[in-house]
């Protein structure tokens, strides 16, 4: 008998492979291009802001004194004297002085601002006399923001304006004594200055006053001791 032979199934219907919709992710869905680049420059900002504020904050004398420079050369102004100590305060063209450091001829004093700091300054190892009433006029009856009242080397800073900012620069032009990062007066032998018993560098004309400061200038053989602090007065 001969064998029965099967007929083979039918072929499985295969199918056919699907096109992928480019609008669609894959693994969810997908966002707009302009989210990244917005959360990029995000980033970016946040970055740059956290960079600027290093820099700010080491400009604004945080970590120490701080500093202010002006276009005006102090030392090219009428009466500045290059001589040695001592040095009276210098009347004669005080008033010509005036208005390039930024001072104002007053009947008062200021109470806005009203703080103090201490000068000491040292030439060859000696102290140098800080003399009463620079920056106050007697013939004129004035005075102004900067001025001493004593030889005890206290500045005193009131001004009728709030939060007023002014440098040992001005003070020091003001008594009519040329400063600057190598000289005082006539003295240029090594010139040092120190804020709070710490070493300071560039112009020591060029900061900004603030209170209860110890400034010291240093020219020549040092004292043997850097002042590091002053007691100040009841008030001041």
């Amino acid at each position: 008998m001969a064998k029965k032979v099967r007929t083979p199934p039918p072929p499985r219907r295969v199918q056919a492979p699907q096109r992928r919709d480019p609008r669609k992710g894959s693994t969810g869905p997908r966002r707009s291009p302009w989210l990244y680049a917005g959360g990029g420059a995000l980033v970016a900002a946040l970055i740059a802001a956290v960079v600027l504020g290093v820099v700010l904050t080491r400009d604004d004398g945080s970590s120490g004194p701080q500093t202010k420079t002006t276009a005006t050369n102090y030392n090219a102004l009428p009466g500045i004297r290059k001589t040695k100590a001592p040095w009276a305060p210098e009347y004669r063209f005080l008033a010509d002085r005036l208005l390039p450091l930024d001072l104002q001829p007053l009947t008062a004093e200021g109470t806005a601002t009203h703080i103090h700091a201490h000068l000491d300054l040292f030439a060859n190892g000696e102290r140098v006399n800080v003399p009463a009433e620079i920056g106050i006029n007697p013939g004129a009856n004035y005075l102004t923001e900067l001025h001493t009242h004593d030889t005890r080397g206290v500045i005193h800073i009131e001004s009728p304006k709030a939060n007023d900012e002014f440098t040992l620069g001005q003070l020091v032009a003001e008594w009519g004594v040329f400063l600057n990062s190598r000289c005082l007066g006539a003295y240029c032998d090594g010139l040092k200055w120190y804020v709070n018993g710490k070493p300071q560098t560039g112009n020591p004309g060029d900061l900004i006053l603030k209170a209860h400061q110890e400034i010291a200038i240093v020219v020549g053989k040092a004292p043997k001791t850097i002042p590091s602090s002053y007691k100040f007065s009841a008030g001041e």
